[in-house]
């Protein structure tokens, strides 16, 4: 089965002993993230971030279905997690690896479980139809901050995403297209984003969004997910070294402001892109006025 490819003795050592000194290879701060970027697709509900070098693509798409009985006034939303073999040596089609399952994991507790979407607004008919939306996380390149980049990927993308309009007469349905009237934004009750701490030194000493390397010998990470109003929707813990009850309230805290600005950076990038397309869309409609034949005066 592939695998990662493992850093040295020499290099584990020597990252270490920087961290020691709280020194970052990179020349971070111990509490910074790498370079932040997001753009959106020319279609609605496709997010592209890249922290660092790791870039994780999220697309969101929907259908209609009808929903499950025993939610009966429920969409259905689900989030596939898909690791691209480029992205690295240890990601192959068809066979998860641990890093893929603890992904899938904390996106499903930190946005599905958290009731980031409301659900309930994607039900047409009340047991007969309902929308169903899925949430596609694509890896292109791995660098660590996945469990980061993903979040803010998906979280981005259902803010960007537009689902088509319904006209209810009875029983019967009609979605409406684009042309027809214009999409709805779906309806997000709060916006979870996730901040992961990895620790050294048996707990002693936290960095956050490391990177692949910084990943590798690190003694395990703290997954805390929340929205800009402090309200934390998970803790997520993994390796085996302790962390004190105090440390982890600081984490909080730090975890807070980070999770405040992502907030703030992500809706700047959505009022610049809607800014972008209702130019495009003005623009549009002077070409076609332009375009119009002039009438004639009557003489």
């Amino acid at each position: 089965m592939p695998q990662e490819a493992h850093i040295s003795v020499n290099e584990r050592t020597f990252i270490q002993d920087a961290i020691k000194e709280q020194v970052r290879l990179d020349g971070r701060a111990f509490d910074a993230f790498r370079a932040l970027e997001l753009t959106f697709g020319d279609e609605y509900g496709v997010a592209d971030v890249q922290l660092g070098k790791t870039r994780v693509i999220a697309r969101i798409s929907v259908h209609v279905v009808t929903p499950a009985p025993e939610r009966k006034f429920d969409g259905v939303f689900q989030i596939i997690t898909e690791f691209s073999p480029m992205a690295s040596p240890a990601f192959e089609v068809g066979r998860p690896t641990n890093a893929e399952v603890v992904l899938s994991r904390i996106l499903e507790k930190a946005i599905r479980r958290s009731n980031a979407l409301d659900t309930e607004s994607l039900c047409i008919i009340a047991g007969l139809k309902c929308f169903a939306l899925r949430a596609d996380v694509h890896v292109i390149d791995h660098d660590g901050g996945l469990i980061d980049a993903s979040c803010i990927a998906v979280m981005a993308a259902l803010q960007h995403f537009r689902r088509p309009d319904v006209v209810v007469e009875g029983e019967k349905a009609t979605v409406l297209s684009i042309r027809e009237r214009d999409p709805i934004p779906l309806s997000i009750l709060h916006q979870p984003l996730c901040v992961t701490f990895s620790y050294f030194e048996e707990g002693e000493l936290f960095l956050v969004d490391a990177n692949l390397a910084e990943e590798q010998v690190r003694s395990g990470e703290v997954i805390i997910t929340m929205n800009r109003h402090g309200e934390v929707c998970q803790i997520a813990k993994y390796g085996g070294a302790t962390v004190e009850p105090y440390a982890l309230f600081n984490l909080t805290t730090l975890a807070l402001q980070k999770v405040k600005e992502m907030s703030k950076f992500i809706q700047t990038r959505l009022d610049d892109d809607a800014k972008k397309r209702n130019a495009s869309g003005l623009l549009s409609e002077l070409s076609a006025e332009n375009d119009r034949p002039f009438d004639k005066p009557v003489g």
